[in-house]
């Protein structure tokens, strides 16, 4: 028997066969053992660990004879390498609470592409355009399946992560792991991007009144069969696993509620929205019961959410003495009422209803707030950690780091204060000894730690403080404090630094850290770090928080710096810098890219540089947020700067690409077209792409109202754009034609990205530049072959009207670059009758009637005062009112009024078309028709019509006019009405 005959038959034995580790997965693939592997109690390796090193396989790209590298090859066992891991994924029932935890975000995402690929879901197509209710029951759950990870994969990112510690630095590794990063990055980039679409795909599930199915192994391998084997089972009502209506609903609605709560962050009025969906899934739970297969709910964490909601968002009919603590606290400090808060807090001292993480969230609330620049608020905050002081001892916990910093200088209104807590805080009567004893011991500690005698009588001649300690300890403590006071020269002895407070080191170091990633002043900033390095020089704290994010340009420059405190304080100003800047706290960037300057400036000219760069941006983002909004041209420093910075020609200075792509936008913006066309020196032009672009959009919007000959500019950009859209021959669609929702094909041929350009786009404003842009790519939408429906734009006549190559253009990638731009240009002016022209050929073009008539009305009334103007024919053009005149008769509605007041019949085609009416458009002229034919078709009341003012030819043209304008005026306003 030959080696091989003896291993086949050694794997199709009835004994265990265990394979080696180097090679499990081929084995699995080859001899079909992948159910019987599962079905082991502990299968190493694990499912999730299957479906990962499945999908890694079939992802691997090929090389090929010229060492090339290919994209990863349509063959049979990279197929059934994904069908493998499919169906590890239907062995786990899909759940995504097992699949989150154990694979990356990547990882899921192609796996769940996957499944919507084996579903049939038409690819290209938005899955918020699909009706849910018409679809197989398989297909429909796939698409529930993906939308519902992605609102989980944003709300999921929204999260702090622990950083976990370095390990010795490796190469391999760290590339990997910021190779993954950056793909996780651009996936979470694409589902904010499509969130809000997810959302409307949850909110329709939700009205879905059917039992819905998913892919179970079985129905896998009959998906892999021949077309003629399957027999039409897996896209029956029964084929799968079922999953009830409630049990998706109540999955649908947890979902939906932890999007809305994350959404609230920005938006307080989403709350409501959060509220109902949490409170509805209490109810679902309570109807299918917790103990269901298929819906595994946190409801620990939904009691949460549900509290949370409670809190911000109290029912409208609750009085204020139906509102819980947390409510009263959460609107008493949207009011500024923290005299209320403080109150609040004293009482629970007595109750211990409020939970301890919950009070001390809010005093970090208020500690923020008091960091931003509220200095009143300091008060605020010693009272309230003194109350959570309080309770952390009658409960027998340690006394914060935070109380003894804020009581290292104490006054007479601290005392009276602390001592005014302490008596509200317990009923003498009713305390348990052990109370009695936590308060006393508290006392007498305080009254240690205090080296001025004065305040020490405050505390020991105080009632509590007599009642709860014996005369023999109250003498005892005086002597001591007596003894103690003659050494103590309270005018010369310095502060207290912040780690002599006696605490362990390690709480020591963990306030701090807290701190640092909580304050936003940069002095503040830098001392802390001096005091952590002070404690350890092990640590690098630049790692302390995963938020802290510097663009990858920079951190090789930054994180080459040998001095580890300088290394870390550069690092951190950068990056709270840039996050303010984010976020639009342009006061605080400022701030911290100031000191960071200052910092870099003393020893390294290339992070000097780099700097200024930073300044440059966050200047332009502060004019555009601020007065720029307004119209205000910026300052003419400003602009210099930003020409200085194109013109920069220093070598070896790491640069980011969005400086480059604002400092252009922001000279189109601010229509600088004189400076692009003729003063950008021209080595630009060959070494800066955004330069490059810029110039022949300033020059194009300069040639246009030139004569047609002259706009050599307008074919230059053409060809520019062309180039960008085309796609290299590496990048062939596959042979089953699938194409990834996520990835998109990007050409190496132009100067650069489609996805760089789009960006680059989505930050200009001048609406001139905006509509060349628009007409160009609306250009190369049409010169396609098998278009059937142009669709119309300004300008369009500049462009040239064919390609010479067709075949190298991406059409697909030009037409969702079309839609997202006239999206993103009506976001800027909703008004602009061009662009809701475009707006409604695309949709016309994609045969959605209902919202194609929605932007040609709302076109037409934008440039009409809602129709109290006539619409300038070169906005209803005779095409647009054809295509509306289609869009009523495919809607079944306005068919026949919509050609009678806009379209211009011949007698001809009246008779051949064989209208029943008595009056007729000819020439803006009404001629009655008098044929005995015509006359014997209609009753005698149709005779009366003739008595319109319209109708009767004897009245002058401007009488006849003027009757046709009122009646299409009180017809487009009640079809806007209709379709608004």
């Amino acid at each position: 028997m030959s080696a091989e005959a003896a291993d086949r038959e050694a794997a199709t034995s009835s004994r265990p066969c265990t394979p080696p580790q180097t090679c499990w997965f081929e084995f699995l693939l080859e001899e079909s053992l992948l159910e019987k592997h599962l079905r082991k109690p502990c299968p190493d390796p694990a499912p999730v660990q299957l479906i990962v090193q499945f999908l890694e396989q079939a992802s691997k790209p090929s090389v090929n004879e010229q060492n090339q590298v290919q994209p990863p090859p349509d063959n049979k066992r990279n197929r059934i390498l994904k069908l493998l891991a499919l169906k590890v994924a239907a062995h786990l029932k899909w759940d995504l609470d097992i699949l989150e935890k154990s694979l990356s975000v990547p990882v899921l995402n192609m796996l769940l592409n996957e499944l919507l690929c084996i579903s049939k879901v038409p690819p290209g197509t938005k899955h918020v355009d699909m009706d849910l209710a018409t679809l197989p029951p398989t297909t429909a759950m796939a698409i529930l399946l993906y939308n519902r990870w992605a609102i989980r994969t944003i709300v999921q990112s929204s999260f702090p992560v622990k950083q976990a510690k370095p390990g010795p630095p490796q190469l391999s590794v760290m590339n990997q792991m910021q190779q993954e990063k950056e793909l996780t990055e651009n996936i979470l980039k694409v589902l904010k991007e499509q969130a809000a679409d997810s959302i409307l795909v949850l909110e329709a599930a939700l009205k879905l009144n059917k039992d819905l199915y998913v892919h179970t192994m079985r129905t896998l391998d009959l998906l892999s069969m021949e077309p003629g084997m399957v027999n039409g089972e897996t896209e029956s009502s029964t084929a799968g696993l079922k999953i009830k209506t409630e049990e998706m609903q109540c999955q649908v609605c947890y979902d939906l509620g932890a999007a809305y709560f994350q959404q609230g962050s920005t938006n307080s009025a989403v709350y409501e929205n959060a509220r109902e969906k949490f409170f509805r899934t209490k109810e679902l739970i309570a109807e299918i019961g917790s103990l269901s297969l298929h819906c595994t709910i946190d409801e620990k964490r939904l009691a949460g959410y549900c509290q949370a909601c409670d809190v911000l968002v109290p029912s409208s009919d609750s009085t204020s003495q139906q509102l819980t603590p947390y409510s009263q606290v959460h609107i008493c400090l949207r009011s500024g009422n923290y005299q209320e808060v403080i109150q609040i807090f004293i009482d629970d001292n007595l109750t211990f209803s409020l939970p301890v993480q919950f009070r001390q969230s809010v005093l970090r609330e208020l500690f923020q707030r008091a960091q931003q620049g509220n200095e009143a608020l300091d008060e605020i905050c010693f009272k309230v950690c003194a109350c959570n002081t309080v309770r952390d001892m009658l409960e027998g916990r340690t006394i914060s780091v935070q109380f003894n910093q804020l009581f290292l200088r104490p006054n007479k209104e601290k005392i009276d204060f602390l001592l005014e807590v302490c008596s509200r805080s317990i009923h003498l009567e009713k305390a348990s000894e052990s109370l009695k004893g936590n308060m006393a011991a508290f006392l007498k500690n305080v009254c240690l730690g205090l080296e001025d005698l004065q305040y020490v009588f405050m505390i020991s001649s105080h009632e509590l403080f007599i009642t709860l300690l014996k005369d023999e300890e109250r003498k005892l403590l005086v002597d001591q404090m007596r003894k103690r006071a003659p050494r103590v020269n309270l005018c010369i002895k310095p502060v207290t630094s912040f780690y002599d407070i006696p605490a362990s080191a390690s709480v020591n170091i963990g306030q701090l850290e807290h701190q640092l990633i909580l304050s936003v002043d940069p002095w503040r900033i830098r001392q802390i770090l001096i005091e952590l390095h002070g404690m350890t020089s092990e640590r690098q704290f630049w790692t302390v928080s995963n938020k802290w994010e510097i663009p990858s340009v920079y951190s090789g420059v930054i994180l080459g710096i040998k001095d580890n405190l300088t290394r870390d304080l550069v690092y951190i100003l950068l990056a709270k810098g840039l996050h303010c800047s984010v976020v639009k706290d342009f006061s605080h960037a400022k701030q911290l890219f100031a000191a960071c300057l200052e910092l870099v400036t003393e020893f390294s000219p290339k992070l000097r540089q780099v700097m200024l760069n930073e300044m440059l941006l966050l200047d332009i983002h502060t004019h555009e947020a601020g007065t720029g909004q307004s119209g205000e041209r910026p300052p003419s420093d400003l602009v210099s700067r930003v020409r200085g910075y194109v013109e920069m020609r220093l070598p070896d200075i790491p640069l980011r690409q969005v400086v480059a792509e604002e400092c252009v936008a922001f000279m189109l913006n601010w229509r600088e077209n004189e400076y692009l066309t003729l003063q950008v020196p021209a080595f630009l032009l060959q070494s800066n792409p955004y330069v490059k672009l810029g110039h022949l959009l300033a020059a194009t919007c300069k040639e246009l109202p030139g004569p047609k000959e002259s706009r050599r500019t307008a074919k230059d950009l053409w060809e520019v754009v062309v180039q960008i859209c085309s796609v290299s021959n590496q990048h062939k669609r596959g042979n089953d034609g699938r194409v990834s929702l996520i990835k998109q094909r990007e050409s190496t041929l132009g100067i650069m990205y489609r996805s760089e350009l789009l960006s680059f786009i989505k930050k200009l404003r001048e609406p001139l530049v905006l509509t060349i842009i628009l007409s160009l790519f609306v250009k190369l939408h049409n010169v396609r072959e098998d278009i059937v429906n142009d669709i119309t734009a300004e300008h369009i006549s500049i462009w040239p009207s064919s390609i010479p190559n067709l075949q190298s253009v991406d059409f697909e990638a030009v037409a969702i670059t079309v839609k997202e731009l006239v999206r993103y240009a009506l976001s800027i002016n909703p008004n602009n009758h061009s662009w809701l022209i475009i707006q409604a050929d695309i949709y016309f073009a994609t045969n959605q009637y209902s919202a194609a008539l929605h932007y040609y009305l709302q076109a037409g009334a934008v440039c009409s005062d809602f129709f109290n103007k006539a619409v300038p024919p070169d906005v209803y053009t005779d095409q647009v009112i054809k295509r509306m005149i289609k869009c009523c008769s495919l809607l079944n509605c306005h068919t026949q009024q919509l050609k009678l007041m806009f379209l211009r019949f011949t007698v001809k085609f009246i008779l051949s078309f064989n209208l029943k009416q008595l009056y007729i458009m000819y020439t803006n002229k009404i001629y009655i028709l008098t044929r005995p034919l015509i006359i014997s078709l209609f009753s005698f009341d149709k005779i009366k019509a003739i008595g319109q003012t319209e109708l009767n030819a004897s009245n002058p043209e401007e009488v006849l006019q003027l009757a046709a304008q009122r009646r299409k005026k009180k017809f487009l306003q009640a079809m806007a009405k209709l379709y608004f």
